[in-house]
């Protein structure tokens, strides 16, 4: 890596999920009624590979839009934008960690395009990790990570930059391609330095949740909807926030979650 010349290319943002909202300035006052203000916004980052300097992957970015559009319809009358970010390359590519800066790149493009508004990270996999390590940024209130991937072997990943966050992790136990007690031990170790972390575990679930998707979806929606808009967080997410490890770090998301009261 370090000998290659990697390819001149540039991050961005794709269209927002659902169009329609604007930023307020940009609204003559004549007309601002008619209009809805973004007021929070998520940016949605997708899973990739540990080493690659391809393109992004088109399957990696789809895979969001879904979760993206339930928050969306949860959101979208608070004044809520989504945006999947579309990395530089598919890798994260060791100490160069790619997704992150990209990440951060995002939030930043998110700030210049809407103002001062919160910014909640949601990622999948190599993106929970890039949410993770982009948390620092300034405009981040809260970070969604989903059976992060941790690669075993290497140095612990930071947990500084999460002090002022709220954090949510979700893995499932079964998961063989990204491995749970890795988050566990991570989430551990944030908890150290920021109590406003909880982590949820699905009992029989592999990777991506994919047996449990509705749940999971209501779960990253209610903590979004929480954590940038001010809403009311469902029971278990604040008995998870607020007990101490493991139960906090080890919570069963229960089979129903979002379609019974929580």
């Amino acid at each position: 890596m370090a000998s290659q010349a990697l390819p001149v290319r540039g991050a961005r943002l794709g269209r927002q999920i659902t169009p329609g909202l604007v930023p307020a300035g940009l609204v003559p006052a004549a007309r601002r009624e008619s209009y809805e203000t973004v007021r929070a916004a998520v940016l949605l980052l997708p899973g990739g590979d540990a080493l690659s300097t391809r393109r992004r992957s088109p399957m990696a970015v789809a895979a969001m839009l879904p979760l993206g559009r339930r928050l969306i319809r949860s959101g979208r009358d608070d004044g809520l934008a989504a945006h999947v970010v579309h990395y530089r390359f598919r890798g994260w590519n060791g100490g160069h960690a790619h997704p992150a800066e990209d990440a951060s790149w995002a939030v930043d493009e998110i700030v210049r395009r809407y103002g001062d508004i919160p910014v909640c990270l949601v990622g999948m996999d190599m993106g929970a990790r890039a949410a993770l390590r982009a948390a620092g940024h300034p405009a981040v209130s809260s970070v969604v990570a989903i059976a992060p991937w941790l690669p075993a072997g290497t140095e612990p990943d930071p947990v500084k930059q999460l002090i002022g966050r709220k954090i949510l992790m979700v893995h499932g136990t079964n998961d063989d391609d990204t491995d749970p007690e890795l988050s566990y031990r991570l989430a551990e170790r944030a908890k150290k330095v920021n109590r406003d972390v909880c982590r949820f575990e699905v009992h029989s679930d592999g990777h991506l949740l994919q047996e449990h998707r509705p749940e999971v979806a209501a779960l990253t929606a209610d903590f979004v909807l929480g954590t940038l808009l001010g809403g009311a967080l469902a029971r278990p997410v604040a008995d998870a926030l607020a007990a101490p490890p493991p139960l906090g770090l080890r919570m069963p998301l229960a089979v129903g979650f979002g379609t019974v009261p929580s």
